[in-house]
């Protein structure tokens, strides 16, 4: 039986009418047409589909949608202002620590997080907080980096 999920997306109020167990990462994806959040290993542990629900990381593809009834979701669509990227963003490209990018907007939400509850964080901080994201590629020097540079941007 399907119900009407109320939930603040990138800062936009948006209703859906679904089955409420399934894959808020489905929602995104599909309904809301937001496909930068990457469907990797669909158990919730490789981080490719994290998103922000109410500031914390979530992995959308085992996050039921209707756990985000009435929460506010952050995808990586949703964090550059207009033309302005967020200054972790900017790290990354910076640092060069994208390389085929499918872990990407993950690994990026991650680091928003962390930076969120830790504003200058040591390196130990920075693996333990981004522990759960993958990167297949094996870009992590350069995703540590870029976590150390935009710690310098991000302070409150």
């Amino acid at each position: 039986m399907d119900v009407t999920i109320t939930l603040t997306v990138n800062g936009v109020a948006r209703t859906v009418t679904t089955d409420p167990q399934r894959p808020l990462l489905d929602v995104l994806r599909e309904d809301l047409h937001l496909t930068g959040t990457k469907y990797g290993c669909g158990e919730g542990h490789c981080g490719a589909c994290t998103v922000l629900m109410d500031g914390k990381p979530a992995r959308s593809c085992v996050v039921p949608v209707s756990l985000a009834d009435k929460k506010s979701i952050i995808t990586i669509e949703g964090l550059a202002k207009g033309d302005s990227l967020h200054p972790v963003q900017e790290a990354f490209l910076a640092e060069g620590a994208i390389q085929c990018g499918y872990c990407t907007p993950g690994m990026i939400l991650s680091a928003v997080a962390l930076l969120q509850d830790k504003s200058n964080p040591t390196d130990e901080e920075i693996v333990a907080g981004m522990n759960g994201n993958i990167c297949r590629c094996n870009g992590y020097v350069k995703i540590m980096n870029a976590v150390r540079r935009a710690a310098g941007k991000v302070r409150r």
